[in-house]
């Protein structure tokens, strides 16, 4: 099975979305295996987006995420980096389909309420950023069956 990174951002925090992102994975038949909510630092934040730092929004960015609580998590399941990268929809809420997270939550693109990682490399790499191995929850859920041929 696959891991991917999930979090919910400041805005999506505020605005009382995390049940529902959290849901919607769940409904999907992802696992969630550890989870935290925090205020990241700016320090933090340049770590984790450092793959940006050529972009005119990198600091920007990495101020904002650390002006307010986010929901850091992590999520397992076949295939889920891409899946929910398509569950999530594009970075700009405006080109993304009606049913994805950004699609119907969000308007615009600095406000986007979700991070999703888009490469299994880079989700190991955010997962070990944010969680020790030991906040790493290993289960085997009821429902498995109905899932998984």
């Amino acid at each position: 099975m696959e891991r991917t990174f999930i979090a919910v951002k400041p805005d999506g925090v505020q605005r009382g979305l995390c049940g529902e992102i959290i849901k919607r994975f769940e409904q999907r038949g992802f696992r969630l295996v550890a989870a935290k909510f925090l205020q990241a630092s700016e320090d933090h934040m340049k770590k984790h987006y450092l793959d940006l730092k050529d972009k005119p929004f990198y600091n920007g960015l990495c101020k904002y995420m650390s002006t307010g609580p986010i929901l850091a998590m992590v999520w397992e399941g076949q295939n889920i980096v891409k899946l929910g990268r398509v569950m999530l929809g594009e970075t700009n809420p405006a080109d993304s389909k009606p049913g994805s997270i950004r699609g119907d939550l969000c308007i615009d693109i600095g406000r986007n309420i979700i991070h999703g990682s888009d490469t299994l490399e880079n989700a190991k790499a955010e997962i070990d950023l944010w969680f020790k191995a030991e906040e790493l929850v290993s289960y085997t859920p009821c429902a498995q069956p109905w899932l998984y041929e």
